[in-house]
Formats: C-alpha cells, structure tokens, sequence
C-alpha cells in the first residue's frame, strides 16, 4: 500500500511540480543546486525546529523541502541529461537529509529522558542507510536489488504520519510508527540480501543441474 501511495503520490505532483521546475531551468537553476538547497532545508527544519520540539513546524519545512526530490528529477529529464555525478550528489544528499530527520527526532526525545523513542530514531537511522547501501553496494557488484517492502519514500511518508500524530497529540503515535519503519526496513535488508544471495549462487545451481556430457 504504501509503494501505491507514493507511486500515485509522485504521479499527481509531477504535474504540479514539473511546471516549477521548467520555470528554474529558464531561470538558469540547475538540478544539482535544487538538490543541494532541498538538503539544506531538511537540516533546518529537522536541527533548527524537530531538536527543539518544534515537531509541526518541523514536519512542514521538511516536506516542502523534500519536494526537490522530484523537482531535480524533473529539471534533469526535460534537460534530457544523464549526469553520473548529479546522482551521486543526490543520493549523498539523500543520506544527510535521512540522518538529520532521524537524529533530531532521538536528540529531541532524549532531551525529554524517553529512552523508548530514542531508540526507534536510531534504529530508523540505521536501517534506512544500510537499506540504501545494500541495494547500492549490490548494484555496484554488478546484481539487481530494485526489491523491498520498503524504500526511502516509503520511510517519509511513514514519517510524516508520524509527526502528524504528534501534531495532533495521538499518545506515543510518532513512536509506534518509528517502531514500524525498522521493522519493515529490516525485512527490507533481508529481502535484499537474499535476492542477491539468489543471484550469486544461480550459476552454481545451474551448473549443478546440468546433465553430465
């Protein structure tokens, strides 16, 4: 459900946001500064308002920030471009971005001594990088990984409802639902590495299988 969410989700901002992001193109704006300045914005909201409890105002700067995501997608596309290092620069900006939303939620309950939520962020934290790097580490070697319950948009939105809860002052909503993002992330983590683990043994069994000459 959550993969349809986001799926329909992008669809229908694609054609609000792609009219946006052909105006910055105009504008002389490229991808890799929109990139750069959605990072920036997502450190605001997340260490300048969620480390402080200023979760709502929080939640808002870093889902309009997060926006770039699709508006640097969309700039690169009608510049009909594929720049390696442009998805590098996002997928690193795309780990900050990850770390400093999670790591401002822990820092936060942790200022409030609720050691519970502090380790559903930290867990968040972890398990959404090594998501992430599973799935690049094994493309890198050569695998396909496009697999998992859960993946990075999924993860915002989770955590978006999340901070919705507490906006709306849903007893220990935000924590249950941090809870959940690791639990689906690790299933996650497994998904990938045993697809992977498929793949590199498939020659070995198909070699096994064959009839003897």
């Amino acid at each position: 459900m959550a993969k349809i969410l986001s799926v329909v989700s992008r669809a229908g901002l694609a054609r609000v946001l792609d009219p946006v992001a052909a105006a910055l193109l105009r504008a002389g704006v490229t991808p890799n500064a929109v990139t750069v300045a959605g990072t920036v914005g997502v450190l605001v909201g997340a260490l300048g308002f969620a480390t402080r409890g200023h979760l709502t105002i929080a939640l808002v700067i870093v889902t309009v920030s997060c926006f770039t995501d699709l508006i640097d997608g969309s700039m690169a596309r009608q510049r009909g471009i594929t720049n390696k290092f442009g998805a590098l620069l996002d997928s690193s900006m795309d780990r900050i971005a990850d770390g400093a939303i999670f790591g401002a939620i822990a820092y936060y309950y942790a200022t409030q001594h609720e050691l519970r939520p502090v380790a559903a962020a930290l867990l968040c934290l972890l398990t959404g990088q090594v998501v992430s790097y599973v799935k690049a580490r094994a493309e890198g070697l050569g695998f396909t990984c496009n697999v998992g319950i859960i993946e990075r948009a999924e993860r915002l939105i989770g955590i978006g409802i999340g901070g919705l809860l507490w906006t709306f002052h849903v007893p220990d909503g935000l924590e249950i639902v941090m809870w959940l993002l690791a639990a689906l992330s690790i299933v996650t983590i497994g998904q990938r590495i045993g697809t992977v683990y498929r793949q590199a043994h498939a020659p070995e069994r198909a070699s096994a299988q064959a009839p003897a000459k």
